[in-house]
């Protein structure tokens, strides 16, 4: 991914500048921690408030090139039965044939398709969403946390993401209407990545 350089590569290339020795360090293949990683979402609920949820079980890699972020990729697995929103009854309607039908299509994919430095640390990640069988793209766009190693010994890379899609370009069409107007479930549901990944032995 190219939230992994903090360099402009296209400046650098244009000035002869090189690429600072720990950018290029983090090349490499890294998988996800998801016991410390998030991957969340919001949706507004009846036209007044937000209700949060999160995915409890992920899987994804990533691979990074610290010399030309653009050849990064990223890829992301999401089991739908493990959906959370603090409420049993809420959750088991999203698992549920009006919304996920988890049993039917258990997993959400993410597979990168572009990566770019925006300047400073932010970057953009673009890729295929697949929910209910039907793929679309999605842009993510990121926030370069750091690299740090641990006192596990693990080499760790981190980041924060943002996104925001229209279910219902997945399928997901839900709803029931309001007596004042309106309607249960907003279309529009905004992602939210936090995420930790340690570098492959």
């Amino acid at each position: 991914m190219s939230i992994f350089s903090r360099n402009d590569t296209e400046t650098a290339a244009a000035t002869g500048a090189a690429v600072t020795p720990d950018l290029a360090a983090l090349t490499g293949d890294y998988t996800i921690d998801p016991a410390h990683s998030t991957i969340g979402f919001v949706a507004r609920h009846a036209m007044v408030t937000n209700v949060k949820g999160s995915f409890q079980d992920f899987t994804g890699t990533l691979h990074l090139d610290g010399t030309d972020p653009s050849r990064s990729t990223a890829s992301l697995d999401v089991v739908m039965d493990s959906i959370e929103t603090g409420n049993a009854d809420r959750d088991g309607h999203l698992k549920s044939a009006d919304f996920f039908k988890a049993d039917e299509f258990p997993t959400m994919t993410f597979r990168s398709t572009k990566a770019e430095a925006l300047g400073g640390d932010d970057y953009r990640i673009t890729g295929d969403l697949t929910i209910l069988g039907t793929t679309r793209p999605l842009t993510i766009t990121l926030e370069f946390n750091g690299a740090a190693k641990d006192p596990f010994g693990n080499e760790r890379v981190g980041f924060e993401g943002k996104a925001e899609i229209l279910r219902s370009e997945w399928g997901l069409t839900w709803n029931a209407a309001l007596e004042t107007g309106g309607v249960l479930v907003s279309d529009k549901i905004k992602l939210n990545f936090d995420i930790s990944a340690i570098r492959n032995a």
